[in-house]
């Protein structure tokens, strides 16, 4: 598990509020890293922070809205004024939905969703690489994608091309980022249970969605560990501009 380690590292999670990004830092943690549990809701990110020192990790709870730029930028210098040091692991995971037909979507919920989704994980991206050059500090980003960035589902338009974008994007940012050490990956999970797709996933249509996965199943968040941990530690040292699909064979699924 030593290769796998975080010890003396400083991992950031967006979204880490609740979800997937308040288990990625309960991972992060427990592997290790000091966990800089970022989000709006300063309330929740507080209950994340205590529950991780209550099972002897270490964690900072930092208030950011990824899709704005001073908000990003403030809470980078919150951490290095707190911790001395930049973030060295980033985990890139905040994101929101709202579905509908695409001719019939609003253009605000449209902007809503590319800006979270998409321009939220450049403007922390970013920011997390201007940090690490200046402290002269590799370090690995890890952005969460989605198997939509690789197939279409009806009324999700501009959740589906976000994610495509993120795709898209963690590559460009490991090509400029690789000269500087700094790894740049992304993790597109299949489907798993979240607050966000709960009820859609107990309907009719989410049964008909899980006889279509290889496994028959959605996920489970542990299922998720071995692919952040491999992108985030030294395991995956080797590896820049990769996209792991963590979906139970979902996209194996025939036309």
């Amino acid at each position: 598990m030593s290769l796998f380690s975080l010890a003396n590292r400083t991992a950031l999670v967006t979204g880490a509020s609740s979800g997937l990004g308040r288990h990625f830092a309960g991972v992060l943690a427990g592997a290790g890293a000091t966990v800089v549990v970022a989000a709006r809701r300063m309330d929740k990110l507080e209950e994340v922070a205590a529950e991780i020192e209550a099972g002897g990790g270490k964690a900072l709870a930092v208030e950011m809205d990824v899709t704005d730029d001073g908000s990003v930028r403030a809470a980078f210098d919150s951490v290095r004024e707190a911790l001395g040091r930049p973030c060295d692991v980033v985990i890139n995971n905040s994101g929101m939905s709202r579905e509908g037909w695409f001719r019939e979507q609003s253009e605000e919920d449209w902007n809503a969703v590319i800006d979270t989704n998409l321009t939220g994980v450049w403007r922390v991206g970013k920011h997390a690489t201007n940090a690490l050059i200046e402290a002269k500090v590799k370090g690995s980003i890890v952005n969460i994608a989605s198997i939509t960035a690789h197939r279409t589902q009806l009324m999700t338009t501009a959740y589906c091309v976000s994610k495509a974008g993120v795709d898209h994007l963690t590559r460009h940012m490991a090509l400029e980022n690789a000269r500087y050490g700094i790894r740049v990956n992304a993790i597109s999970p299949g489907y798993f249970r979240t607050a966000i797709n709960d009820a859609y996933l107990d309907s009719e249509a989410g049964e008909a969605m899980r006889k279509r996965v290889a496994f028959r199943r959605f996920g489970d968040y542990r299922e998720l560990d071995g692919a952040l941990l491999l992108l985030a530690s030294e395991a995956g040292s080797y590896m820049t501009g990769s996209t792991l699909v963590v979906d139970g064979g979902h996209l194996l699924s025939s036309l």
